[in-house]
């Protein structure tokens, strides 16, 4: 599936790239309860022929998925896409600022579901001279964690076609939060492409929305890019507080040797990941991120 409009989609039988309309079986989509969308982009499915539009009957297992809770305190979970080959998370240190936990938390998610991480930090030519310092522990801060982080910058072409030379032969969701220039940098991959507006008119497909749709993309140089919308928040989904910590790669790398199994690492003595916080091995930013997680994991019980 290649694009959700509501309770409408387009498909297509990759990698041909002819578009047309299906669907939703009705049985299909009482299954999974929890889950505003039974169908997400990436996903693969069976499908009955129609005329003007096609029925889905099937979707096929996932190999992965990211997945978020909807809104704050909500049980309700959304999928943003599926069968996802690396996930791109664009983040700005300005226009609009970074914020670290919500980062974090699309992280620890790309980590359940065993997607790569890439890091993409955009803007870059807006404050460069002013923020050389912060680019440089930002990228310390991540890089140390074990995630690559790529500068670009749409004006000047910085790292556009290393990105683009990334993409090829694989399917790249682009995700991150709003404004930070996300459908410009897909744009800047391959400028023939339109996030905004899309291939196909969506007036039968009620898109009223647009800056609510997900979409897949192909690049004339090959690839595909999973285009969602602007987040303003990600909720954490089936995640145990025990287990949060196993998806810090930096944390993981010392758990073994805490004094107490489990740890949540917060009060218990012989701890050492604190052990490691404290002797900068790993970094307080992170830390923070995690003991938030934990909180939130709190209000969802």
């Amino acid at each position: 599936m290649v694009k959700n409009a509501g309770s409408h989609y387009l498909l297509s039988e990759l990698p041909e790239w002819k578009l047309f309309p299906a669907v939703l079986r009705g049985r299909i989509r009482l299954k999974g309860s929890g889950i505003t969308n039974p169908v997400a982009v990436g996903d693969v499915v069976r499908y009955e022929a129609g005329d003007p539009t096609a029925v889905i009957t099937e979707v096929l297992p996932r190999r992965n998925y990211v997945i978020r809770r909807s809104t704050n305190l909500s049980r309700q979970a959304h999928i943003i896409a599926a069968n996802v080959d690396r996930a791109y998370l664009v983040v700005s240190l300005y226009f609009p600022e970074l914020s670290l936990p919500f980062l974090d938390r699309i992280l620890v998610t790309c980590e359940v579901y065993g997607i790569p991480a890439t890091i993409v930090l955009t803007k870059t030519n807006l404050y460069r001279a002013e923020a050389a310092d912060e680019i440089t522990r930002f990228r310390a801060l991540y890089e140390k964690a074990g995630y690559p982080v790529i500068e670009t910058s749409v004006r000047t072409g910085e790292n556009i076609d290393a990105l683009r030379e990334a993409c090829r032969g694989k399917i790249n969701l682009f995700s991150g939060e709003s404004g930070v220039g996300k459908s410009s940098l897909i744009k800047a991959l391959d400028p023939a492409l339109d996030p905004k507006i899309g291939t196909i008119s969506l007036t039968h497909l009620q898109g009223k929305h647009t800056t609510s749709l997900y979409e897949m993309y192909p690049l004339s140089t090959g690839g595909y890019v999973i285009d969602s919308p602007g987040l303003r928040g990600f909720g954490l989904v089936d995640l145990e507080k025990e287990e949060i910590s196993r998806y810090f790669p930096e944390m993981l790398r010392v758990a073994d040797r805490c004094r107490f199994v489990p740890c949540t690492h917060t009060h218990e003595p012989g701890c050492a990941v604190k052990a490691a916080v404290e002797a900068g091995e790993i970094s307080p930013e992170r830390y923070t991120s995690y003991l938030g997680m934990l909180e939130e994991d709190k209000k969802f019980r």
